[in-house]
């Protein structure tokens, strides 16, 4: 049975140790303003804390994924924003948030991804693209540099040079050309992502996750870390992971010749 949540520009669920957040301003592809970027956090803080899920899908309503930010909004605000302030205390904590979740998330890129919605689709964990979805980096179109992460996430995924081309000229990269560059894990049709995403969620909604939580956490931390500090850092984690109820019951089923039954714990 779902367990729902009311949000004003999100639709949160929770079924079968699974979390579908979907961003849901259709209207304007889904583009933050400031009362979704908020409601984003709660959701991810919900999905975070929330014992019972073991994997997260983040994905948009309608036609598109998200546009980034709403344009429109920013206009009607009275004064000049502060962009600063708006990444410290909108964007960033939502990417801190995704990346610090010792949970899979699985983006479900159903449409376009431009600007900042590129920067959350980066900081998914798995990337499931319709064939009709595209990533945008569409910062340099306004002036902007890139932001929410991107500046992060782009370069490690396809190099430095894509990443630049990619940066300073806002080129659309299609759902076909982010499968060969390594920003999407599948390409599939529209109609078929729900089956694929399913496939993904019903591993991750009965899979170690304890230990896959802190497998994120290491492959996150060896970005900046030379060889001796994660050997070090594995050997920490392997101890922790060695403890759980987990690997008990991995190490018996596998004894007893039978498929395991992990709690994530």
């Amino acid at each position: 049975m779902a367990e729902a949540k009311s949000f004003t520009c999100l639709l949160y669920t929770v079924e079968n140790n699974v979390a579908h957040i979907t961003l849901n301003r259709p209207d304007v592809f889904n583009a933050f303003n400031d009362e979704m970027s908020y409601e984003l956090q709660d959701a991810l803080k919900m999905a975070t804390n929330d014992a019972l899920v073991r994997c997260v899908v983040l994905t948009g309503s309608g036609k598109a994924f998200c546009s980034g930010q709403d344009l429109k909004a920013i206009k009607e605000v009275a004064g000049k924003r502060d962009l600063s302030e708006s990444l410290h205390k909108r964007y960033n904590p939502i990417i801190r948030a995704m990346r610090n979740m010792p949970k899979p998330i699985i983006g479900r890129i159903n449409g376009v991804a431009a600007g900042a919605g590129c920067s959350l689709a980066l900081a998914c964990d798995i990337v499931v693209a319709a064939e009709n979805a595209s990533f945008i980096e569409v910062f340099v179109n306004v002036g902007l540099v890139l932001d929410s992460g991107s500046s992060f996430f782009l370069p490690r995924a396809v190099g430095s040079m894509k990443a630049f081309e990619m940066s300073t000229m806002g080129s659309k990269v299609t759902a076909a050309e982010a499968l060969q560059i390594g920003i999407a894990n599948k390409v599939v049709a529209l109609e078929q992502m729900d089956e694929v995403i399913k496939t993904y969620t019903n591993y991750y909604a009965q899979a170690p996750t304890k230990a896959i939580g802190m497998m994120k956490k290491m492959l996150n931390k060896s970005f900046n870390s030379n060889l001796d500090e994660m050997l070090e850092y594995e050997a920490y984690c392997q101890q922790i992971a060695g403890n759980t109820y987990d690997n008990a019951e991995g190490v018996k089923a596998f004894n007893e010749k039978r498929k395991p039954v992990f709690k994530g714990e």
